[in-house]
């Protein structure tokens, strides 16, 4: 495949856009090459600036659960921005996407809408500290929570592949007030509880990682995790900005039956704009402005747009009853695919997955946190990531990050999939 136009566009954006891109993770700075830039997007299927074709395993990240150009997302946002674009003032539809969201997911009874997962995470920390008056946080080695000061304490994904993991411009005070756990590790959380008695406002986790590479949580980590903070007065915040509507209409609370106390949102909530939310029982809730002292705001929060995207998003998977076993089904066969011709090419792989998320590592070992996420030989990485874009199919340019399988993918498109991976390692 050519991709002379994309280089040309690549080459104008560097000089006015840092680094040629608004979000690092499309950079190419991993894998080497430049960035793909896209026309536009059907379905399964992304059309780049040169006329490629390619089957799309990012889908913008995690949102377009249901294909690129969903029909009844498209129409909604055509409808809403006839009647004006934003307002500043509310709107019904933040309602009727509030009340909808509640009634999906366990163990909250309010919701507030922000612009960004970032927006949502952060503003989730801030809640916890006022509502339990207390200042420091536990995070995970590689976990992402968005590129807010508290998060950015060993990040995954964009931070380790494309900058700095400590990223400069984060204070030494902030820092000290962010503890880091090891992912699957219950011990070094236990320890941080113990040398921190009543300190810790909150304990943040991705419940299935996906900034590391999709990384699942161990049988009991996360119920272990939900009675450490039980005893020790922290609240529990489920990062569902990948997970949630993704793994199961109720995210992955309703997956693996583990309350949360905070919840946030993103991807798939704002039906491919960007919008974020986060969301709690109702005490906790009422203690953001205007009703409590903890101050929260957005001029665009809710923007009608983004609304009613995310409602056509949330209301098709709502009545779909089989989203999710056909989301399985189809990554179920994904993974025996690649997984039986890596083995068939003596390359050493392992592959993580659970419902519509998977990633491929190449270490022979198991991957379950952090550092075993890093032991992939990147390499051979590269050599997959540029063998499968020349054969028309697009992965993220980063072992760090995990791939989203969309429903409108055909079995076709699987096995299409499967045989770029047998051609570009066989011997």
């Amino acid at each position: 495949m050519l991709y002379q136009r994309s280089s040309r566009l690549f080459a104008e954006a560097e000089k006015v856009i840092p680094g040629g891109v608004n979000s690092p993770v499309r950079a190419f700075k991993s894998v080497g090459g430049t960035p793909i830039f896209v026309k536009k997007a059907v379905g399964a299927y992304l059309y780049d600036e040169d006329g490629n074709k390619l089957i799309d395993y990012i889908n913008s990240w995690g949102p377009m659960i249901l294909g690129h150009a969903y029909e009844p997302v498209v129409k909604a946002i055509v409808e809403k921005a006839q009647l004006g674009t934003s307002f500043g003032m509310p709107t019904e539809i933040e309602t009727t996407i509030a009340a909808l969201a509640v009634a999906m997911v366990p163990n909250i009874d309010k919701i507030r809408f922000v612009n960004s997962g970032t927006e949502a995470c952060m503003s989730a920390i801030r809640l916890a500290r006022g509502f339990t008056d207390r200042e420091k946080i536990i995070k995970f080695k590689g976990c992402y929570h968005g590129h807010s000061d508290s998060f950015l304490i060993q990040a995954g994904s964009g931070a380790v592949t494309f900058g700095s993991p400590n990223s400069p411009g984060v204070t030494k005070g902030t820092a000290k007030d962010t503890l880091l756990a090891n992912y699957n590790d219950l011990n070094s959380v236990k320890a941080l509880f113990e040398a921190n008695p009543d300190q810790i406002a909150a304990l943040i986790i991705e419940p299935v990682a996906g900034n590391m590479g999709c990384i699942l949580p161990n049988e009991g980590f996360l119920e272990g995790l939900r009675n450490l903070c039980t005893q020790h007065g922290a609240l529990l915040i489920f990062d569902e900005v990948m997970t949630g509507f993704r793994l199961a209409r109720g995210g992955a609370q309703e997956l693996f039956g583990v309350a949360a106390d905070i919840v946030t949102f993103g991807k798939v909530i704002g039906g491919g704009l960007p919008v974020g939310a986060f969301a709690a029982r109702r005490e906790i809730m009422d203690y953001l402005a205007p009703i409590g002292p903890v101050y929260q705001a957005g001029t665009l929060s809710g923007n009608p747009l983004a609304m009613a995207a995310g409602l056509a998003m949330l209301q098709s998977i709502e009545s779909d009853f089989d989203l999710y076993k056909r989301l399985d089904a189809k990554t179920a066969y994904l993974e025996r695919g690649m997984r039986e011709v890596l083995s068939n090419n003596e390359v050493p792989h392992t592959i993580n997955r659970i419902g519509s998320m998977i990633s491929v590592f190449f270490d022979s070992q198991a991957v379950f946190d952090f550092e075993s996420a890093g032991r992939g030989d990147n390499d051979t990485f590269k050599t997959f990531f540029h063998g499968l874009l020349k054969r028309g199919v697009y992965i993220a340019p980063s072992s760090y990050e995990t791939w989203f399988i969309t429903d409108a993918l055909t079995y076709e498109d699987l096995d299409f999939t499967i045989a770029a991976v047998n051609d570009v390692f066989k011997k």
